[in-house]
């Protein structure tokens, strides 16, 4: 195995920590809202700042590829790729973290009645299969998982759709609950945010694999 290969494999590695983490992030804040549990919300918090920290590494490690290295062809792409995967893994990682502020902002439990009218937790069980449907894809690069994607995403969509008209109910006929129940909302919104990086993600990988069967179809 020369450098290059070395550091493409390394590169990969942190890709696959990085993707874990967020996953584990965003499964996290689903338990601390479920359970209205602060300790979970610190928990949050302290793997944010190693996210931070592993984003910056993985895109200063993308850059010392490309400028020592000068990759050609497939791990050229392979190395575009993980910067764009990086940059919407980070972003999902801060979506989690926002809203583990607003559960920490909560003096009193979310509205189960609520959560439940909103899906919200359907919400969140589709982001967590969706990312970790698209880490086994990037790991295998077996694309046929990607496949049932979109119909998730389509569920996603409806439901942040739908959860306007309902939190505007709840609100009226709860007027001291105003609060949690725009926090509910703005979680919603997070949740739906989540799942446009992701579509991004899966537009990366379908890229990624079409130019790489390119290539070997050109050799």
């Amino acid at each position: 195995m020369n450098h290059l290969e070395t550091e493409i494999k390394e590169l990969k590695e942190n890709i696959v920590e990085m993707w874990n983490i967020v996953i584990s992030q965003i499964s996290k804040s689903q338990l601390a809202l479920k359970n209205f549990d602060k300790n979970i919300v610190y928990n949050i918090e302290v793997n944010e700042k190693l996210l931070n920290t592993l984003e910056l590494k993985i895109d200063k490690e993308c850059e010392s590829i490309l400028v020592q290295q000068n990759p050609i062809k497939v791990d050229l792409k392979f190395v575009l790729v993980v910067l764009k995967l990086n940059n919407n893994l980070e972003k999902i990682g801060d979506y989690a973290f926002s809203i583990s502020k607003l559960i920490e902002d909560q003096e009193l439990p979310f509205s189960e009645k609520l959560l439940k009218s909103c899906r919200v937790f359907e919400m969140f069980e589709i982001c967590v299969n969706l990312l970790t449907d698209t880490l086994e894809t990037f790991e295998k690069e077996n694309n046929e998982l990607l496949k049932t994607n979109f119909g998730k995403k389509e569920t996603i969509k409806k439901l942040n759709k739908d959860s306007s008209e309902i939190v505007a109910e709840y609100i009226n006929a709860n007027q001291s609950e105003v609060k949690m129940a725009v926090n509910t909302l703005s979680i919603i919104r997070k949740l739906d945010r989540t799942c446009d990086n992701i579509q991004n993600i899966v537009e990366e990988m379908v890229f990624y694999f079409h130019s790489k069967i390119m290539v070997v179809q050109k050799n």
